[in-house]
């Protein structure tokens, strides 16, 4: 009963296979279909590819035209959308920016309460600002600020500001943040030294420098000297003469600007209010004297009793106060900066003999435990008492 056009295919234990000329045709192109349809797709891309070759001048030049426009229109409505204005471009090397901004960080801000500052350099009596202020009062924002917006005016946008008056400069270098680079083997210091080194190597009187906290990663004497050392290299236009925004926590700097004819000194505007501070972020002339810290500290939830020992610590080192030491290395210091050389200096004042803990005397123990009420206080707190101040004299000794 089995059609004619029926082939047998296989003999089974209950069964036998049969197929037709149909099924066989149609198991042809399933089991070809693959290979056939990789070689119509090159075909098609080889087509492609060839028409496009033909026009390839045509191709692109149409995509330049559109990435320019693309370009011109994004600046465009960001400068429309958040108020920025046209800056002037000058050659004789100064940069005046009235009311600046930074252009993400005033997004991010909500109710415009973004706080504009302004800034002035030149090559003259203006050409190193050494900003002071505590932490997270703005210092970093100010500086990237100022080197953004000299960038956005020399690729042709508007600017974030009221005004801008901006003299092209032929590079922008930066050391900001601290970062690593264990797997060479370079420590956070090492990584700020090679950039340091990179800059003071390749700047030039037209670029534009922005230094943050040069020096940290060391100790305070030796940061301190680097610091200085390098502002004094900068500053002198037979070596260097860049336009540099330099922020510091080494107040003594703010010495400089009496020695220097062309450093001035800035801080950020702090109110204080008890023990709390407010961060008024607006620069004004002037150095600050505190970093506010502890403050900081606080503010980050470090625990209270570790902040209220820090206070106590604080006022120990107080009195060893640097300060003083500087003004030695100021008057022993040559009239001509590129001869001055600071770290030659510290034998001069004894900075390197002078210890920072050496401030816990016998009395002080003897008077603080004559003064205790042993028989108010819990055994815990009779232990703590003890601790502490046997870590002072340990620490002394």
């Amino acid at each position: 009963m089995v059609p004619e056009d029926y082939i047998r295919k296989q003999t089974l234990t209950n069964a036998e296979r049969y197929t037709t000329p149909k099924l066989k045709e149609m198991e042809d192109k399933i089991l070809n279909a693959e290979d056939k349809l990789v070689g119509l797709e090159y075909d098609i891309f080889c087509n492609i590819r060839d028409r496009i070759f033909k026009e390839t001048d045509r191709i692109q030049t149409t995509a330049k035209a559109i990435a320019r426009l693309d370009v011109y229109a994004s600046l465009s409505v960001v400068a429309e959308q958040n108020h920025y204005v046209r800056p002037k471009l000058n050659e004789k090397g100064v940069i005046d920016i009235k009311e600046g901004r930074h252009p993400v960080v005033e997004r991010m801000i909500e109710h415009d309460m973004f706080i504009p500052n302004d800034t002035y350099l030149d090559n003259d009596h203006h050409c190193v600002s050494i900003i002071t202020g505590p932490n997270m009062a703005g210092k970093s924002t100010y500086m990237r600020q100022s080197a953004l917006i000299v960038l956005m005016a020399q690729i042709g946008s508007f600017v974030p500001a009221k005004s801008a008056d901006i003299g092209l400069v032929d590079r922008i270098f930066t050391r900001v943040g601290a970062s690593d680079d264990l797997a060479s083997g370079q420590s956070t210091f090492m990584v700020e030294m090679n950039e340091v080194a990179n800059i003071l190597r390749n700047a030039t009187s037209k670029s534009l420098l922005i230094l943050d906290e040069i020096g940290r990663g060391t100790s305070t004497y030796d940061g301190l000297a680097i610091a200085w050392a390098v502002i004094e290299h900068i500053s002198n236009k037979r070596l260097l003469g860049a336009k540099t925004l330099f922020a510091t926590h080494y107040h003594e700097l703010t010495e400089l600007e009496d020695k220097m004819d062309n450093v001035n000194n800035y801080c950020i505007a702090v109110k204080e209010s008890g023990e709390d501070i407010v961060f008024l972020r607006k620069i004004i002339p002037g150095g600050a004297d505190k970093s506010y810290g502890i403050q900081v500290a606080r503010l980050a939830g470090v625990p209270q009793m570790v902040t209220d020992r820090a206070v106590e610590i604080a006022a120990q080192l107080s009195e060893n106060d640097i300060s003083s030491r500087v003004q030695g290395i100021l008057k022993n210091q040559k009239s001509s900066s590129t001869k001055a050389k600071p770290v030659k200096h510290y034998d001069d004042v004894d900075l390197a003999q002078m210890s920072l803990f050496d401030t816990v005397k016998d009395e002080d123990v003897l008077k603080e435990l004559k003064e205790l009420d042993i028989n108010n206080m819990k055994p815990l707190d009779a232990l703590n008492t003890l601790y502490r101040l046997q870590n002072q004299l340990n620490n002394r000794w």
